[in-house]
């Protein structure tokens, strides 16, 4: 297994570097100059001389780049040109926060994608299976901003049930944190459980099929217990890779969420970051969320490796 996960490591490598590249060009693609929002609406040439050099604005842009991507393999990813604050330390303020916003998303779509694949699967032609299917293109079809506001009509604003918006840290008071991301956890596990239910039904119905799933029921077992042993077990191998995936793209695609429910992490800081031109905290949060994509491609192909048999033999 190591020698598979080695040689993972070593295509991530050049990908890596490809995505450092793009991510340093960013700052040729952004409208505006920082240097003038930062020199006030006076623009005194001395203070935009003065802001140039310092941060290594007058350096050819390759020259740049290597000393950004030293900093970067030192753990270094900068200064923010407004708050005038380490990057690494805003990250490493906002990254618990979408951390925990992907987990509890993923707790939601687990909780009703799977379930409704698997019924779907074994009933299927029947209501059940027609009915999985509509709620599955539902949730794909809804738009998670739209989605949102209405929760927070409902939920917040008539019901009075849950926060509208805001977050509380776990470390001040674990259930009120927990009430707050409710609701854009909800938002954004309903797409997640629909496209992780279309897999599962999928999955489930090519094992359904198989010989080994035929003699567990033609040597008189429960139909529950070959359903969720026999079929579901074998089943498992595409559906963890694809949550591996999702999770990814949950931290890396939670940027309108987090805008309408006023959550301060990754998603948030983008969209501040864009709107100041502040070039280096774009780069470092993108450099992250790819990085971290990359990681769950590696932790999806651990998973395949470990739960197929087959590919341990080979």
């Amino acid at each position: 297994m190591l020698a598979f996960i080695g040689r993972r490591i070593l295509v991530a490598i050049p990908t890596i570097v490809l995505i450092s590249i793009f991510v340093f060009s960013l700052q040729q693609l952004l409208p505006g100059d920082p240097i003038l929002a930062m020199a006030g609406e006076e623009r005194d040439p001395e203070t935009i001389a003065f802001l140039r050099e310092k941060y290594g604005f007058n350096d050819p842009l390759p020259v740049q780049y290597v000393k950004w991507v030293t900093g970067v393999v030192q753990g270094d990813l900068g200064i923010s040109l407004r708050s005038n604050q380490p990057v690494s330390e805003l990250l490493l303020q906002k990254l618990p926060v979408t951390i925990q916003l992907a987990i509890m998303a993923m707790i939601f779509a687990i909780a009703i994608g799977v379930p409704m694949g698997i019924v779907s699967a074994v009933k299927k032609g029947t209501v059940l299976d027609y009915a999985a299917n509509l709620i599955a293109l539902s949730g794909l079809s809804i738009p998670n901003f739209w989605l949102g506001i209405m929760l927070i009509l409902l939920v917040s604003v008539k019901w009075g049930l849950l926060p509208a918006s805001g977050y509380v840290p776990p470390g001040e008071d674990l259930w009120l944190s927990i009430k707050t991301m409710l609701m854009p956890a909800f938002v954004l596990g309903t797409a997640l459980a629909a496209t992780l239910m279309r897999h599962t039904r999928s999955a489930m119905l090519g094992v359904l099929k198989s010989d080994y799933v035929r003699t567990a029921r033609a040597k008189g077992l429960k139909e529950r217990r070959v359903i969720l042993k026999h079929a579901f077990r074998n089943a498992l191998v595409p559906i963890v890779t694809l949550m591996a995936l999702l999770f990814g793209e949950l931290i890396a695609g939670a940027v309108l969420t987090e805008q309408i429910f006023t959550i301060p992490g990754f998603g948030k800081l983008v969209v501040d970051a864009v709107f100041n031109r502040d070039y280096a905290v774009v780069q470092g949060i993108v450099l992250c969320t790819a990085v971290g994509f990359i990681i769950m491609n590696l932790v999806a192909d651990a998973a395949y490796f470990a739960l197929n048999p087959r590919l341990r033999k080979q």
